[in-house]
């Protein structure tokens, strides 16, 4: 079998996967008549994405609001564009803690006789935005380099419950402070202390 060359550092990982699939189908012409097809449909959907990735990084930065939002760690163009788009008016909640609820990021009690404990989240709400807020707690908790509050937190959790769990509250809290962050305007505090025993 024949092995991928391997790439420089300045010449793209789709370039270099395209030059030797064409050089593995050269010698199969029945092959090629499938598998060409393929890759031009699945190098232009990779140019379209490209596109519309800058486009939405553009709008961000042109966005007072998503420029707030970038201000914290971990959260992305992607994110705080699709956290605007759905919050709309910041107003429309009486506080920032139900903006947890309406996403489904709350877990939820179940009681029964002498059972007393928390469930699962109830993943309500919008499915999309919810995963975005746990990506971006994921990465708040394992690649983001700058040191905050909420990522101590989110680690001194990891420690106690597990790291599922710990990603799922920090992602909880990043709507919490997204939110009070587009009502005040203020950018985001890495200093500022999380609510002990808050998850």
């Amino acid at each position: 079998m024949q092995s991928m060359p391997k790439r420089s550092a300045s010449q793209p990982w789709s370039s270099l996967f395209e030059g030797h699939l064409r050089s593995l189908l050269a010698d199969n012409a029945g092959l090629e008549k499938i598998i060409l097809p393929v890759l031009e449909a699945w190098l232009g959907i990779r140019a379209r994405t490209a596109d519309l990735s800058k486009q939405i990084v553009a709008s961000a930065r042109a966005c007072e609001q998503c420029q707030l939002l970038l201000s914290i760690p971990g959260v992305g163009a992607v994110t705080a564009s699709s956290f605007v788009a759905a919050i709309k008016d910041p107003e429309n909640f009486r506080n920032s803690r139900s903006v947890g609820a309406w996403i489904g990021l709350t877990t939820r009690r179940y009681q029964s006789g002498e059972a007393d404990h928390d469930g699962h989240i109830s993943r309500r709400g919008d499915n999309h935005l919810r995963g975005l807020l746990y990506e971006a707690a994921v990465v708040t908790l394992t690649r983001s380099t700058a040191d905050s509050a909420l990522r101590m937190w989110g680690l001194n959790l990891k420690e106690r419950i597990g790291f599922k769990r710990a990603a799922v509250a920090v992602a909880r809290k990043l709507a919490v402070i997204m939110h009070t962050m587009l009502r005040t305007g203020e950018l985001f505090d890495r200093s500022h202390t999380v609510a002990a025993g808050e998850q």
